[in-house]
């Protein structure tokens, strides 16, 4: 059953920290090329920015937090760049996943998998089994994944719950589609952050981000650390979140978020 209500549903002042926070980690290659270093001295200063982050939502309470690592798109590079953030994956699961577990923190993956090789989706598939008991907060990898494949995956099983008889065409609804994406077992994210400067969303969580808020800033991700955390929160905080009503009337009908 979903669990994708939204923190505050209603008009009003934001939580202070939101409970599932997204990040579309931009800025690996620029922040080499920036410091002289190879494309793979980017990824990997990435990694250890992963980890600084994590911290922080630990810090501060954070639930959830979903990271933008390999998107559906990212397979059109170069090969030796794929290979090398690939190998980059497997060494970080190699690396992490037993110091995650010991925090009480559980890993999930949202991505189609099937284009990674056997021992990769074997060490995904061991890794979340190690962690599927931890309830501290949880850490969602998403991997060959794209927001258009979420929506047309999740309307794949709609279309063959009715083929199978399970499913009525007209009891397909918004609700019903939503408890069939990747994340339907978690809140939707309540803020959304892209560094690198670019102010788009890349095909990521296109129906979880309905209306999440969203911090771009030009900081590139290796050096995204506890204050431009703190910054993204404090901004947060400022906002008030108002589902398409209009924070002065409780039967507000504006059909924008900014009325």
């Amino acid at each position: 059953m979903s669990d994708q209500s939204d923190s505050g549903s209603t008009p009003g002042a934001l939580p202070t920290v939101p409970r599932h926070i997204a990040i579309i980690m931009d800025g690996n290659n620029r922040w080499a090329r920036k410091n002289g270093l190879s494309g793979s001295s980017g990824h990997r200063a990435g990694v250890e920015a992963v980890r600084g982050v994590l911290r922080c939502c630990q810090d501060h309470g954070v639930q959830v937090l979903t990271l933008f690592a390999f998107s559906s798109e990212n397979w059109g590079r170069p090969q030796s760049e794929v290979r090398a953030l690939l190998a980059l994956f497997s060494r970080y699961l190699r690396n992490e996943v037993r110091q995650l577990n010991d925090d009480g923190i559980r890993l999930r993956f949202i991505g189609a998998r099937d284009r990674f090789s056997t021992r990769l989706r074997r060490l995904m598939e061991e890794s979340e089994a190690l962690t599927a008991g931890n309830t501290k907060s949880t850490l969602v990898i998403a991997v060959d994944y794209g927001g258009h494949w979420d929506i047309a995956d999740a309307a794949r099983r709609l279309a063959q719950r009715v083929q199978d008889g399970e499913l009525e065409v007209r009891d397909i609804s918004p609700e019903l589609l939503d408890s069939e994406v990747a994340t339907a077992d978690l809140p939707r994210p309540d803020l959304c952050i892209r560094t690198g400067g670019d102010a788009r969303l890349s095909n990521f969580m296109l129906w979880q981000f309905a209306y999440s808020e969203l911090y771009f800033t030009n900081t590139l991700w290796p050096d995204f650390g506890e204050l431009e955390f703190a910054r993204a929160l404090a901004d947060y905080g400022r906002r008030e979140r108002r589902f398409g009503l209009r924070s002065d009337s409780p039967f507000g009908v504006s059909g924008g978020d900014s009325a």
